[in-house]
């Protein structure tokens, strides 16, 4: 990371990071071309180790790239605030942001699947839901996770 004064490495202001974001864009390779999604996600933090879980179809272009397991890079942002200078050069901007690398995993145990849905659930609503008597939804969809401690937290505050 370049600007090091922006670093932001406690756990648990990387945490609030990731309950105020509610979209992580995902970058991969397809076919030799780059392909970013936005999609919604869960995770899970243990000591500086990250997990995120997402869902999708079974089929599609980005299905094809998360199934090579090739590396991914993710970025989410959040807290944008313009900051207003008498000058156009004084001018800033205000945020918050998480961008990491690993290889996506895709989970096939329906528990498991289930147990990344409710992560998954639990981030977008704040809620947990009773997911047993929807096994034919959970096996038709692409549960996949990103375990990952290579990814680096920047905050740039606002002007108080």
């Amino acid at each position: 990371m370049r600007r090091k004064n922006l670093e932001e490495k406690d756990i648990n202001v990387i945490e609030d990071i990731l309950k105020e974001c509610k979209v992580c864009r995902i970058s991969l390779c397809c076919d030799g071309v780059p392909y970013i999604v936005p999609m919604n996600f869960g995770y899970e933090i243990k000591e500086n180790n990250l997990t995120l879980y997402f869902h999708s179809a079974l089929e599609g272009r980005k299905t094809d790239g998360i199934k090579k397991g090739e590396t991914v890079c993710f970025e989410m942002d959040c807290g944008h605030k313009l900051i207003a200078a008498e000058k156009a050069s004084g001018y800033t901007y205000a945020y918050k942001s998480i961008i990491g690398w690993g290889n996506p995993q895709v989970i096939s145990d329906t528990d498991e699947k289930i147990d990344a849905l409710n992560k998954l659930m639990y981030a977008q609503t704040g809620r947990y839901f009773d997911m047993s008597g929807e096994k034919a939804v959970v096996d038709k969809t692409l549960v996949f996770k990103i375990e990952t401690n290579n990814f680096t937290c920047k905050v740039k505050k606002g002007l108080v």
